[in-house]
């Protein structure tokens, strides 16, 4: 018998877990003075030093070719396997493939093609794939069918594919890239972090040096790159830009991994140890170690941060759902929380996690705050969104009065479906902060990665795409079964807003 649940048991599940995991929860601070480093930071970036603009300016080119390389190569992909997105040969990898984060898929890749193009454009477009794969075919389903049955049984499927739904189509699809596109600038600048000339290793260099004006200067060049997207990418000017992303790309050079490399991977590297060494007996005890010493410590921990930072997430959203609405904050502090949260959503999770890692050092709460404020931003965006599309009384009140008797209960379902939809997200996100020295599921794959023990990374590196996948599954059964129909009605479409699928 099928049990439908409610929208507010659902929240105070969610309460209780996280409840349950705040004792095991690391949220100690590094032994300095946090506000001392958050001045010295704050002056930076309030008074951004352009000295190194030609570094800058470099690295700014660098991120946009990989990122429109990489979703362009992601998004063919995808498109060519949305049509047969049904099959269970298509949907299973696929959905192997957007599992994995980009950097894990970045920490994979340089083993075969080291620090060098080919990783950080298959880095992107491998997960990106994926999504555009689940998110296309949705779209396509969701077209007008009536041309493609006008067209007859004799009209073969590629013409009637191409020519009556496609077209239909196209305009969802482009809004979907365009975003994809805002998503694939994120991740390019992030690859930085793991070596790559993007943003990121620019923004590492500067933190380490102490240069806090510089690291200013990327931030804010970063921010009006992401808020300016969609005026410079324009879909007619696509053919110059891949161009210029070429040229841009060539010029990227990195030291070779000798011949080979990718048949001693796929061969050698991945294989698990007691089989290559041909002691097939050593596989349960060697499995049963990296189970126990690498893989559960990992889950416990990246499941204590997601579930923190879902809530953070969804107080978050709660607030920043009002503070864009006018009727609630007037005009100058629906702007103010608009800026707010474009700053916040603009930052990648795990940009916000290393500047906060500046502050409070290695524990789990820089990672909970970024996880938590970025996706809690998002949330609170669209549901700001929706409060302004909200019809009205003539008669209604303004404020607190507003927002807390009429907006809140009326989105309240869209609320909890956003954040649930944005939990496997952050489950995804919480693995790769294992990255920075946080003990989540990415601390140990980096670490086996760093010993040069490729076999151990993969099984961790699957273990935390089938964690992901479970969430997701999870996710999906709990909006099925919390009844509703109205819950569908205030899903974001797929194309138009960030809910679905996006990974980002």
């Amino acid at each position: 018998m099928r049990v439908e649940l409610s929208r507010t048991g659902v929240v105070a599940a969610f309460l209780f877990v996280a409840a349950l995991c705040l004792p095991f929860a690391d949220l100690t601070t590094a032994g300095h003075d946090p506000w001392a480093t958050l001045s010295r930071m704050a002056g930076g970036f309030l008074s951004p030093e352009f000295n190194a603009i030609e570094q800058i300016a470099r690295a700014v080119a660098l991120t946009v070719a990989f990122a429109i390389a990489g979703v362009a190569i992601g998004g063919l992909a995808g498109l060519c396997l949305a049509p047969f997105y049904r099959l269970r040969v298509v949907r299973i990898p696929a959905i192997a493939l957007r599992s994995v984060h980009e950097l894990f898929w970045a920490l994979m890749l340089m083993q075969v093609f080291g620090i060098g193009v080919w990783t950080g454009l298959l880095a992107i477009a491998l997960p990106y794939c994926g999504i555009f794969a689940k998110v296309l075919s949705e779209i396509l389903d969701e077209a007008d069918r009536r041309p493609a049955d006008w067209l007859g049984p004799r009209v073969d499927p590629l013409t009637r594919f191409l020519w009556a739904r496609v077209p239909l189509a196209r305009p969802q699809m482009v809004s979907y890239a365009l975003y994809r596109l805002e998503c694939g600038l994120r991740s390019s600048a992030v690859l930085g972090f793991v070596g790559l000339p993007t943003l990121g290793f620019q923004l590492d260099s500067f933190f380490k040096q102490g240069e806090y004006g510089a690291a200013g200067a990327v931030m804010a060049i970063y921010i009006a790159l992401i808020a300016s997207v969609r005026v410079w990418m324009r879909p007619r000017l696509l053919p110059a830009w891949l161009v210029a992303a070429g040229v841009m790309l060539s010029q990227v050079t990195a030291p070779p991994m000798g011949s080979g490399a990718l048949w001693r991977f796929l061969s050698e590297d991945i294989v698990p140890a007691p089989l290559r060494q041909g002691n097939l007996g050593e596989l349960g005890p060697w499995l049963w170690d990296l189970l126990q010493g690498a893989i559960l410590p990992g889950l416990a921990a990246t499941l204590v941060v997601a579930q923190l930072a879902l809530i953070v997430a969804g107080l978050v959203a709660f607030v920043g759902q009002a503070l864009i609405v006018p009727r609630v904050t007037g005009r100058i502090g629906a702007a103010a929380g608009h800026l707010l949260l474009v700053v916040l959503r603009s930052f990648p999770e795990y940009m916000l996690a290393y500047l906060f890692l500046q502050v409070w050092g290695p524990s789990m709460l820089p990672a909970i705050l970024a996880l938590g404020l970025h996706n809690g931003a998002i949330i609170g965006h669209l549901l700001g969104r929706q409060a302004e599309g909200l019809t009205l009384r003539p008669d209604a009140p303004k404020g607190l009065t507003l927002w807390g008797w009429e907006i809140v209960p009326r989105l309240f379902g869209s609320f909890v479906a956003l954040c649930l939809y944005r939990w496997e997200i952050i489950i995804r996100e919480s693995a790769i902060m294992g990255i920075l020295g946080i003990a989540t599921l990415g601390f140990y794959l980096d670490d086996a990665i760093v010993a040069l023990r490729i076999d151990r990374a993969v099984v961790i590196l699957a273990a935390t795409g089938l964690i992901t996948v479970g969430i997701d599954a999870l996710s999906r059964a709990i909006r099925a079964r919390l009844g509703a129909g109205s819950l569908r009605r205030t899903e974001p479409r797929p194309g138009m807003t960030p809910g679905r699928a996006s990974g980002c």
